[in-house]
């Protein structure tokens, strides 16, 4: 009686299978030299514009981390138009109850710390057109004229469910952490938020 061979077929699947871990675990290996040969570099691009935006200075706007509508200290904070700012802290007052701070990502800004805003926008998005949906020029912006406050998420949430009571609105589609007062917003509620800066005729 002759010993049982293995038939053909299952030696060639065990060798088709090896071979397919094989090539999956190169793929594998090569996204990860791939992620990290490109991660670095996203870090530190946004690195070096936190660099930038650190170096213009607290007195043109730049906002360290921490900073809430009640520090009254910092330029961001201190330089928002009045009237706003009183709207802003007489929320943030309500949104405490719901355990929500309402911290300042940015507010007022100097026309050079909107101008290194647009201009790094322009190097992101590829043109003035593309840039102009995010950030405006100096002359047309309403943080430089104190007019708009940019807020951290979870207080950007709160106000989109109850911000028209306080007169704020989120006025972009595209940045819903932009908040202007719009005071009318208290009785009619607040208006329909235009696609991007580029649609507002302010």
């Amino acid at each position: 009686m002759s010993a049982i061979k293995p038939a053909p077929a299952a030696g060639r699947r065990t060798r088709l299978t090896v071979r397919v871990a094989f090539v999956l675990a190169n793929a594998a290996l090569a996204a990860v030299f791939i992620q990290q040969a490109v991660a670095p570099s996203s870090l530190s691009s946004a690195s070096t514009s936190e660099a930038r935006h650190r170096a213009l200075g607290e007195e043109n706007g730049y906002v360290p981390d921490g900073v809430t509508v009640f520090d009254a200290s910092i330029p961001a904070v201190a330089n928002i138009d009045p009237a706003l700012l009183n709207a802003l802290r007489r929320a943030a007052v309500a949104a405490r109850d719901d355990g929500v701070e309402f911290v300042v990502n940015s507010g007022w800004r100097s026309p050079a710390y909107q101008e290194q805003l647009l201009s790094e926008a322009v190097a992101e998005y590829g043109s003035k057109e593309e840039a102009a949906r995010w950030v405006a020029t100096p002359d047309k912006s309403p943080h430089v004229s104190g007019h708009a406050i940019d807020l951290g998420r979870d207080a950007a949430h709160w106000l989109s469910k109850r911000g028209g009571a306080y007169g704020l609105c989120q006025i972009y589609a595209n940045e819903a952490w932009h908040y202007e007062l719009r005071p009318e917003a208290v009785n009619d509620g607040c208006p329909a938020s235009y696609a991007d800066p580029t649609h507002d005729p302010n």
